[in-house]
């Protein structure tokens, strides 16, 4: 049978000035209301910034090494056996990992208020370069989840 629809990494662009993927997708998941033109220069402006606060590293190093730095490697995922919920800890896909890395990435930059976005972003990814911050206090929580419930693991599908 044809594969009618392409893989969307097919279809996803790298950005611009780095002809990174991973930079493209992240672009995409900030850009909000379809202002990529905006979130392209927040996600810049927030690497120029960085550069100041990580001397002597280059500036996509830094951005994949925080991301890498988020990434969860396992998670919980609730199953249902014989009448009861477990939160069983599984092991998260790579682009599973990847997609929740940006999500607490800009989630933890969209959660600080009175400052320019570009600001909030590249504290964020200075904090989770140097493995601190929201994004990995959300990474830690959820491997601790998973650390607590991992008696439950034989219920893994």
């Amino acid at each position: 049978m044809p594969k009618k629809f392409k893989s969307m990494d097919k279809l996803l662009r790298p950005d611009p000035r780095y002809k990174n993927r991973v930079v493209g997708k992240f672009i995409n998941c900030l850009m909000y209301d379809g202002g990529k033109v905006k979130a392209q220069a927040i996600f810049y402006d927030a690497l120029k910034a960085v550069e100041k606060k990580v001397p002597g590293v280059d500036t996509l190093e830094i951005f994949t090494k925080a991301v890498d730095n988020v990434k969860p490697l396992v998670e919980v995922r609730s199953r249902r056996v014989g009448g009861a919920t477990y939160q069983v800890p599984v092991e998260v896909a790579s682009k599973r990992a990847q997609s929740l890395a940006f999500r607490w990435i800009l989630q933890a930059t969209r959660k600080k208020k009175g400052r320019p976005m570009y600001l909030r972003l590249c504290d964020e990814l200075a904090a989770a370069y140097k493995k601190e911050g929201d994004a990995m206090t959300m990474r830690e929580n959820v491997h601790k989840m998973a650390e607590a419930n991992k008696a439950f693991a034989h219920f893994a599908w």
